[in-house]
């Protein structure tokens, strides 16, 4: 099924969901390994790779949210989940939209300020900027940080969901029945 039930997300949706996620956890190794690099040459590789990646995570997620506006309906929550779970499952799941929004305006932000876009990828002459300097840096830590705690929240919520509740929560998500 392409599109969700009311117990199941649909074939869309998770390919979307499950996309996002490998891009994100990817972005998020690349993104705290470049920050403590000193080597410009293997940084300035590694952010070739990571600013890319982040606008397309920027896409998938304006995808994502076109196909619920528009396209398709979220299942039903799990049967039985306290109200208080699913408000912090909402809770969370708007959080990881804020993150991912500000993460890609802060990155987008920092390359345009710093001049580190055209470096990186119009061939500028010289070295990497201090990034430091610029301030949508402190915001991208900050969101990046707090996507690493929500990203720890939403697998432990879903692994509590599998393996203590066991309300097939994967199976909801394309991953067994």
């Amino acid at each position: 099924m392409w599109k969700s039930s009311p117990e199941r997300y649909g074939r869309i949706a998770i390919t979307i969901h499950w996309t996002s996620a490998l891009l994100i956890i990817g972005l998020m190794i690349a993104g705290f390994r470049a920050a403590g690099m000193t080597d410009p040459v293997a940084k300035a590789s590694l952010l070739r790779i990571h600013a890319p990646v982040g606008i397309a995570v920027l896409v998938l997620t304006l995808a994502r949210i076109g196909w619920w506006l528009f396209a398709d309906h979220k299942p039903n929550d799990p049967p039985d989940v306290p109200r208080l779970q699913a408000l912090a499952a909402k809770a969370v799941h708007g959080l990881l939209y804020v993150a991912i929004f500000g993460l890609a305006g802060s990155g987008i932000a920092l390359l345009a300020l710093s001049g580190a876009g055209a470096i990186l990828f119009g061939n500028a002459p010289g070295p990497l900027p201090d990034f430091w300097s610029y301030a949508p840096r402190y915001g991208h830590a900050a969101m990046a940080r707090l996507m690493a705690l929500l990203l720890l929240l939403h697998i432990g919520a879903a692994l509590y969901h599998q393996f203590v509740r066991k309300d097939r929560l994967f199976a909801r998500m394309g991953v067994g029945r």
